[in-house]
């Protein structure tokens, strides 16, 4: 008897020993957890988030881009802790077929080549298929283009293609209406150079504005045998030139340029879709935003919608603006206007006159030359600081407005700009925490 409760004793005590070293565990794990929450919140604190919002076209991709080219690199030792890459089941409209076939997974693929600081062959090699893509698409537009205007237009024989180009045009243009691309070869490129140089393909590229031609269509014409060599690796030109549709919501983390870096911020931007019906899907998103950095494409003042041919994007970006800045998520967010494509703004608003957009339609021109230019921006640019205003309820006149001329192409200034929003973010902080 006093054996057998000896031996229960004893299997009490083993047990409560394997209960104690499981509760021990236990409470170290929790603790762990418990020691990391705090950490990430601590962390939290010293995150700026920057939205990066914009119509359809506005080059905001272009300078998410630069993100990676113009900042990451400078600071390898405090690269990227994460990244949330969110695909949405919806794309833009059936109507955009033409990309649907990389859409997807060359969006993945943008977003990897985002946050790496270099890029291995591979992975640049994956970009093949939306350059080549961009160049079917561009060249269909230009030849669906000159027959419509062919057909429409009272001087309608510059139009024409020549006779003996016709059957390499309509051989393109069904090219480009596939779901999935050839590969770019050295004889499909010859036949776009070709098509390219007639003058009825180039009279219709004047008229680009009215037609949808990327911005990409000069640059990627001009090196088509480039891109088609067999041993074609695009590099970082030619990936910023490059266009896939941003849908959803993509996000970089980085922290501060140059001597900011030991301030212990952290910023992280977020992309999103423009087109209308992906607005809908980022809103709600992004309650404690930082700063909002708005582009507009001050070039497309001629232009019109991609989803809607009636809409001039001028007219469009105006109202999003307006929108944008009454919400009240963003009641005491800073808001960063990038007036955007200035390098194509400079070389249009010499032969298209300004008051062609309905919203300037006061616009008086006074010289020629690069003073006109000038004069030609400072008139936008009032004109975006003037809705701003009428736009923004009295409490908030306070926030912090930022206006930057930007070229989402040009790497040094977009480096310069975004240095210059982190001090503007940086004296706001100072100003707050009342050390100004």
């Amino acid at each position: 008897m006093l054996s057998a409760v000896i031996e229960s004793m004893g299997s009490l005590c083993s047990r409560h020993q394997r209960y104690s070293e499981a509760d021990t565990e236990e409470n170290a794990q929790a603790a762990e957890i418990e020691r990391r929450i705090v950490q990430e919140t601590k962390a939290e604190k010293h995150i700026q988030k920057l939205l990066l919002l914009g119509a359809g076209e506005s080059g905001k991709s272009t300078i998410f881009k630069q993100a990676r080219y113009s900042i990451l690199p400078s600071i390898q030792n405090h690269i990227l802790h994460f990244l949330i890459f969110f695909i949405w089941n919806e794309i833009l409209f059936s109507c955009l077929h033409s990309i649907l076939p990389f859409s997807m997974c060359m969006v993945y693929v943008q977003i990897k080549l985002l946050f790496q600081t270099g890029f291995d062959e591979a992975e640049l090699k994956s970009y093949i298929t939306v350059i080549h893509a961009n160049v079917y698409q561009t060249i269909k537009i230009l030849h669906d283009g000159s027959k419509e205007l062919a057909q429409n237009e009272a001087d309608s024989s510059k139009y024409v293609l020549s006779i003996e180009y016709k059957d390499i045009g309509e051989n393109l243009s069904e090219i480009g209406s596939r779901l999935d691309y050839p590969r770019l070869t050295k004889e499909l490129a010859l036949d776009i150079e070709t098509l390219w140089k007639d003058a009825a393909i180039q009279e219709t590229y004047s008229r680009g504005n009215e037609l949808q031609v990327p911005d990409c269509a000069h640059y990627f014409m001009e090196n088509l045998q480039r891109l088609s060599d067999v041993n074609y690796v695009p590099t970082k030109e030619d990936v910023l030139y490059a266009r896939v549709r941003t849908t959803g919501v993509v996000e970089i983390q980085f922290s501060p340029v140059g001597e900011n870096k030991k301030s212990g911020e952290v910023y992280r931007l977020f992309d999103v879709g423009g087109q209308r019906n992906e607005r809908r899907k980022w809103i709600h998103l992004f309650e404690g935003v930082t700063a909002v950095i708005f582009c507009a494409a001050i070039s497309d003042y001629d232009q019109m919608l991609f989803e809607d041919e009636n809409k001039n994007r001028m007219m469009e970006t105006k109202e999003l603006f307006d929108w944008v800045l009454k919400q009240p998520c963003f009641e005491k967010t800073s808001f960063m206007l990038f007036l955007n494509k200035f390098d194509i703004f400079e070389k249009k608003v010499l032969k298209v006159p300004l008051n062609v957009c309905e919203w300037f339609k006061d616009y008086q021109p006074v010289s020629t030359g690069k003073q006109e230019i000038e004069h030609a921006y400072e008139f936008v640019k009032k004109k975006f600081e003037e809705l701003y205003f009428q736009s923004t309820a009295p409490d908030r006149v306070d926030r912090v407005f930022k206006i930057y001329r930007t070229t989402a192409l040009d790497q040094k200034l977009v480096k310069k700009t975004f240095k210059l929003v982190d001090e503007t973010l940086r004296r706001r902080n100072l100003f707050e925490a009342g050390l100004l």
